[in-house]
């Protein structure tokens, strides 16, 4: 049983290290000057807060679907949730359930609040007020369809200790259209995480709005969740924001067993992916 754990292990690997090989092979390296690489990088961080502020004024829908997927690829337990949402000007959302039939999950428990933030961070992935905070590494231009793009590794300069600080930051990739210097797509995960909190890798792809605001469009992880218990859980995420306009809405966000009013209050709990208490044994797709 070992050996066979080992050969499906070094099996991931070599197709992990294909997946990577096989997207860096398309990165051109164009050198640029430092004094480039620091004006690029000012201006499109200082456009996330941008998008974040503008966002306050549109409304939009959001259809997310979680899956987790056994060892013949088989869907061993599903989570829907479709809203209507709003976000408010300090970043509170405001959610109205369309459509949430009972969750089938028995491996891993997954709160309802912010299914955006699930994979542990915005799908804005670089947070303004903590852009000081990473390294930003210029990788070189790659093309994607039509769009021109610079490509950067951000990793942080220091891992938050996830005992003394609930910060969270992003470490991964961002790709950056080179004419309007914003950011259309973004690949990676949270850190810390913790025995009990486990993030997946997350691609987000942006959509341009209104001519101006690159939004989030449609987000899809495919990965595994080691837990520190030995619990490992494959997790199938697919969420997709559509129909923005510009409008204020004052819908309220409602927890599973809350009846759709509009005077419910909104629950003060925060997105976590944590083992259920009681993981029920499965059978048991991974992005780099």
């Amino acid at each position: 049983m070992k050996k066979i754990r080992k050969l499906l292990i070094l099996s991931i690997l070599c197709i992990l290290a294909t997946g990577v090989s096989a997207q860096n092979s398309n990165i051109i390296k164009k050198d640029l000057s430092q004094a480039e690489i620091d004006r690029i990088v000012k201006t499109f961080t200082s456009k996330e807060g941008e998008f974040r502020s503008a966002l306050t004024n549109y409304v939009f829908n959001r259809s997310a679907t979680l899956q987790t997927i056994g060892m013949g690829g088989q869907v061993t337990g599903n989570y829907r949730r479709d809203s209507f949402m709003s976000l408010t000007g300090d970043g509170s959302r405001f959610e109205k359930i369309l459509f949430f039939p009972m969750p089938t999950m028995t491996e891993i428990t997954v709160t309802p609040q912010d299914l955006e933030d699930l994979g542990g961070i915005n799908p804005f992935a670089l947070e303004p007020s903590a852009v000081s905070q990473y390294n930003f590494n210029y990788a070189g231009k790659q093309k994607i369809d039509d769009l021109n793009l610079y490509v950067f590794d951000v990793t942080p300069k220091v891992i938050p200790n996830p005992k003394k600080s609930k910060l969270r930051l992003f470490t991964g990739r961002v790709w950056v259209d080179d004419a309007d210097l914003q950011i259309v797509k973004s690949k990676g995960k949270a850190v810390p995480e913790d025995k009990n909190n486990k993030y997946p890798v997350v691609e987000t792809w942006r959509e341009n709005i209104d001519g101006k605001y690159w939004f989030p469009a449609y987000i899809s992880s495919d990965d595994e969740l080691v837990f520190d218990s030995g619990q490992a859980v494959k997790l199938r995420m697919r969420i997709k924001y559509t129909d923005y306009r510009q409008g204020k809405s004052e819908v309220k966000v409602l927890d599973d067993d809350e009846p759709i009013t509009e005077d419910t209050p909104p629950p003060a709990t925060k997105p976590v992916v944590k083992p259920a208490a009681k993981p029920t044994p499965s059978p048991t797709p991974k992005k780099p």
